[in-house]
This record gives structure tokens, sequence and C-alpha cells, in this order.
């Protein structure tokens, strides 16, 4: 590429400073970009990548447009810009206000961190909200390969770049379902109470800000949660996979820089853990049907049972069409099928999710067969676990590829955990996107599917004032030691 070049796309995607940083002169700018962006990088994601990343993209654009998230909290960033450009409107600038209809948002990290930018998005209701493009550069990269980014960390010269922020110009924008979550506890009568010793959530979760005190959801005695998430939360097995490798990445990040190295880590725990071993060689209380009684709502419904075969270790609520490194557990069901007249292909802004549940990670080996899927179980508005003393001291969940251990009651206590729709955000797509929208052209029928059948078998409902932001400002604040390595 030429220096031409890389002039033309600094001014195609570059946003001049009075619009960055209030106060600054107007410059007597005049050129309108055709896609202004605000990238945010998570420059401890990727090994070095997230570094080099942002030194790439503050040598393309202007260096005032591209933070690192280790030093810049995104909800203060886009407040500032969006006060600014409100403040240049009201007094008349049309430039500013072409600025924010045209604004797109690059993030660049792991799906935790890619969620994170989500949340703040989603929260702070901007006008006129922009639609956010993902950058691969985590371990399983979930979020931007169901948009058509890949799922390979990038590379990071200054041509690739530029190809990329030309793929983002060219995207189109796709609404998507955001599902909230809302977990309650009985408090500890002894220990550390925020979190909850040993419970260390992640920042999805509210792991530093409960809810507040005010709150109609508190219970003498107990302590709620909120948290929320896009693509899925997942509990069984395959969390307590994902925790001990986030654990052991903890404890040695030095090896974890290399995202072969990582996969092949995974793996590793994944045997090590008995998610490859027979269940019949495991206690049941692995078995999600020992562990929790579970109730679905589909849409506009009532609450009733969901049954769980007793082989399913793990179960997964899914949004996106894209889990454990991109594979789609759903698949298209078959309506000729009895046993699927009621469901439908997996749209990702149609207010249902789908839950599905896997025996053990040979059952998720189905998922690169053709047609493979894992064992369909329902699609739901909501769905609520509620776990009572008996089977384990604990289980391992996991939201969006960051997951936590979750302690179970011990004594009459019940702890709940609930999902239910709470809005949508915009992202940005390629042609290569895996997700579909009901509102696609050409929707493809579940009926000309042909799959074999599976191989097995109101108390916290509350108004959308009532609940807690989830994505913004202190419920997201990383404070101070948190390590930007460990979010995936």
């Amino acid at each position: 590429m030429g220096d031409g070049n890389c002039i033309r796309t600094l001014k195609e995607f570059s946003i001049p400073d009075y619009i960055l940083i209030p106060g600054t002169e107007n410059r007597g700018v005049t050129h309108l970009p055709a896609c202004p962006v605000v990238v945010f990088i998570n420059t401890k994601s990727g090994g070095q990548l997230g570094g080099e990343l942002l030194v790439t993209y503050s040598s393309l654009l202007n260096q005032n447009q591209v933070y690192d998230l280790g030093v810049h909290a995104p909800d203060k960033v886009l407040h500032q810009l969006y006060a600014n450009l409100e403040k240049l409107k009201h007094n008349g600038d049309h430039y500013a206000a072409e600025i924010q209809n045209r604004l797109r948002i690059i993030v660049a990290g792991g799906d935790g961190t890619a969620s994170w930018l989500l949340g703040v998005v989603s929260d702070l209701k901007l006008p006129h909200p922009p639609p956010i493009a993902t950058v691969p550069l985590g371990t399983g990269n979930n979020l931007p390969f169901a948009f058509g980014w890949g799922k390979k960390n990038p590379t990071t010269d200054i041509h690739s770049v530029a190809s990329f922020l030309n793929h983002v110009k060219a995207a189109k924008e796709m609404k998507i379902d955001s599902w909230h979550i809302i977990m309650r506890m009985k408090a500890p009568k002894e220990g550390s109470c925020d979190p909850i010793a040993p419970l260390e959530l992640p920042h999805a979760m509210h792991a530093f800000n409960r809810v507040s005190a005010t709150d109609k959801l508190n219970l003498d005695g107990y302590h709620t949660y909120r948290g929320g998430f896009w693509n899925y939360f997942s509990m069984g097995m395959d969390a307590q996979v994902s925790y001990a490798f986030h654990s052991e990445r903890k404890l040695h990040p030095e090896k974890f820089k290399n995202q072969l190295y990582n996969q092949s880590a995974y793996l590793k725990l994944g045997c090590t853990q008995g998610w490859f071993m027979s269940s019949l060689f495991q206690s049941s209380t692995r078995n999600i049907a020992q562990l929790t009684k579970v109730k679905i709502m589909k849409r506009h419904g009532q609450w009733e049972d969901l049954h769980i075969p007793r082989s399913i270790r793990s179960i997964v609520c899914l949004n996106l069409p894209s889990f454990s490194g991109g594979l789609d557990p759903w698949g298209k069901p078959n309506k000729k099928k009895s046993v699927y007249r009621d469901l439908t292909l997996p749209f990702v802004d149609d207010g249902l999710f789908e839950v599905v549940g896997f025996r053990d990670a040979w059952h998720g080996l189905v998922l690169f067969a053709p047609n493979g899927h894992g064992t369909r179980l329902a699609q739901a508005s909501k769905i609520r676990f509620e776990f009572h003393k008996g089977a384990a001291d604990c289980t391992f969940m996991r939201v969006d590829g960051e997951p936590w251990k979750q302690p179970l009651p011990k004594d009459d206590a019940t702890v709940v955990v609930e999902i239910s729709h709470h809005g949508q955000v915009s992202m940005l797509a390629t042609p290569l996107c895996r997700s579909k929208s009901m509102h696609d052209d050409n929707p493809p029928s579940p009926s000309i599917d042909h799959e074999e059948d599976d191989s097995s078998d109101d108390e916290f409902d509350e108004s959308s004032e009532e609940r807690r932001k989830f994505g913004a400002a202190e419920t997201f604040k990383y404070t101070e030691g948190v390590d930007m390595s460990h979010l995936s």
C-alpha cells in the first residue's frame, strides 16, 4: 500500500480533535469521513498482538480516537464524546451531526471484552447508538465468528488493519437480542460479602457492585446480583473446564501467549477434568438434572418445567450460532419431525434463546459432522434455575467466555438464576455472517433440512425500570489490580 492510500484511509475513517476533545478549536475541518470509527483495544489480549494493533491503528487514524482499554474506561470515553457531539449539534454544527450518524465502533479483544463494550453501549442509551465490529483477539472468539469477522487472531500490519477498516465501512448493521441475568443467594453468616467468598463473579455479573440497598428485589439475608450476555450462558462441565483454563492462565500467564497453545491447553484440561470420560464413570452430581430444577417460559407464556435427560452434564442458553470456538449446537430443526414441531431456526433478534444440552465432550464433537447438533431442549424467552441443598456443594457457570465457581446451598436456602430479555444492540456483519435475522430477505426454511433425531433424548418478575444497569459505568468498572489479560 502506498502513502497515498494510507492518507486516503486516514481521511475516510478519522475524526478531528474538536469532535473528540471538548473545548478544542475547529480549525476549518471540511472533509467528512465516510466511516468515522472509535477503536477500543484490550492490549492484554492475544499475547503481544493487542499492543501491536494499538500502534497500527494509532498510526492510521487520529490517535485520540484509538483507546487502550487498560487505560481508558469506554463508558467515560463514549459519554464525553456524545456529550460533545450533542453540544456541537445544538450550536448548529452539521458536521458533528453527520459524524454521529455515521459513527461505528471497533473493539479488539476476546469475547469478554466485546461483551463489555456491548454492555456499555446498551446501557448508556446513546442517541443513535453506533453499531459494533469485533476484532477476534481471544481464545474462542465466538462473537466475531458469529458475524463474519473470523476467529483467528489478526495480523497487525498496516495493510491488514486498513483492509479491516474497509470491511467495517462495507459491513451491514444487524440487531441482536441482549439477555438479563439475575442471581440471588443467601448471604454467608461469616466471612467476606463483596463478593461472597469464595465467589469471584465475572465483571458482567456485578462482582464489585451489588444491587442497591433500595432495590425492591432485595430480601433480608440475601444477595442479589445482575448481569447480562449476548452470546451464551452455560452451566456444568463445559464451564468447569473453562474455569480450570482461566485459573491456570491466571497462575502462569507467561505460558498463554499463543492462540494455538491456548487451544491445546484447553483440550488437555478437558481430559483431566473428565469432560471426555463417559458419565457412567462420573458422579451423578455432575449431571444437570441432579443439580437443579429448571423452568422455562415460552413467548408470552406461563412457567413450565423443563425436562433435562439424566445424562446431560452441560446446558447452554444460546443467543448466537457460535459456541466453543464457533460451533453451532442448535443447527436447523426439521419441522417434519414431531419432536421439532414447535422449534425454529436460531434467529438472533426473535426474543428467544435456544437451550441445548451435552452429555460430554464426545457428544460435542458431533457438531463437526454435517447436520450435527446437541440435544435440543427448548426455545424460551425466560429460563429459571433453582438450586436446593443436595447433590453438590458447587457448580460452574459461564457467560460469554467468562466462567466462575458457583457455591450451592448447604441448608434450606435456595440459589436462583433467572434469564430474561433485556433489549437489543446493533452489531456489524460481513457477508460471511453466520447469524440469521428474522428480517433477512430470504431466510432459509427449516422444513428442507433432513437431520437424524437427537442421539439422546414470578418471584423474579420485574419492570424494566427496576433493572439495574449491567454494562455501563460503575457496574463494569475495573478495580485497581484487575489484570485485563484475564478477560477472555
